[in-house]
């Protein structure tokens, strides 16, 4: 019962998460209206940074896309590899992880640079090799479910790692140039409470099941909060003042 109710809860908060994800590729798009260019105005040597600081992806980090779309990614394939097919974790994140690889074609676009031409590549190729794996699991005899939970694992508590990295290198961004950018706050607010919900949803799993989401999980949260404070600094802080006119 519990387990259900966790389970319903954080699907429906993941849906939540999905309007924020939402949410940030409608400001790039509305930044994009406006005028706001990156790759057109650095060209290759701008690389992320010309995208950073003035263009409709400003101060989006192609690093915390990249892994978050692996986060995604990685509990998509984990949700289909353990026994019972969990609906709760497979539909929602691969959902998510096709917003996030649209927010990484968004940032190809607009810098044109190899980096974002690469992880939109790779993400792509993942994204096509974690649909096939769901179809073998769905209709197939074939081993790929232990082969899956194996590798997601592995891979979950690598990108643990590389979340945390990730969101540290967003983090500077905002506090070197005293500004959010592109960022939106409301995506960081939907994932922080989804986070909240995915770590309830670890407990009743079971530590043996649930551990990856629990640690992954956890961690975002954190980094979640630091994000949301940053909004809050950059409106005060006179540091920030004074970072974004030396910017202008």
């Amino acid at each position: 019962m519990w387990l259900e109710i966790a389970g319903s809860l954080n699907s429906l908060l993941i849906i939540a998460s999905l309007w924020g994800i939402w949410s940030q590729v409608k400001k790039v798009w509305q930044r994009k209206q406006g005028g706001k260019r990156g790759g057109e105005q650095c060209g290759e040597q701008g690389g992320e940074q010309g995208g950073e600081q003035g263009g409709a992806t400003a101060v989006l980090s192609l690093n915390q896309f990249s892994v978050s779309f692996l986060a995604y990614w990685s509990f998509f394939v984990y949700g289909y590899s353990i026994k019972p097919f969990n609906h709760f974790i497979v539909w929602p994140r691969m959902i998510a992880a096709m917003l996030v690889m649209l927010l990484l074609y968004e940032m190809w676009r607009d810098r044109r640079t190899t980096a974002t031409k690469t992880v939109l590549i790779g993400a792509s190729v993942m994204m096509v090799m974690g649909l096939l794996g769901l179809v073998l699991s769905l209709f197939s005899q074939m081993g790929i479910v232990d082969h899956g939970r194996v590798i997601s694992q592995t891979l979950i508590v690598t990108i643990t790692i590389l979340l945390a990295q990730a969101y540290a290198h967003q983090i500077r961004l905002i506090v070197r140039s005293g500004s959010t950018g592109a960022v939106s706050i409301r995506m960081s607010q939907f994932i922080f409470v989804m986070d909240l919900s995915s770590i309830f949803l670890g407990w009743m799993l079971g530590f043996k099941d649930g551990w990856p989401l629990l640690l992954l999980a956890s961690v975002s949260a954190v980094t979640k909060l630091v994000m949301m404070y940053l909004f809050y600094w950059v409106r005060v802080s006179e540091l920030a003042l004074n970072r974004r006119a030396v910017s202008v």
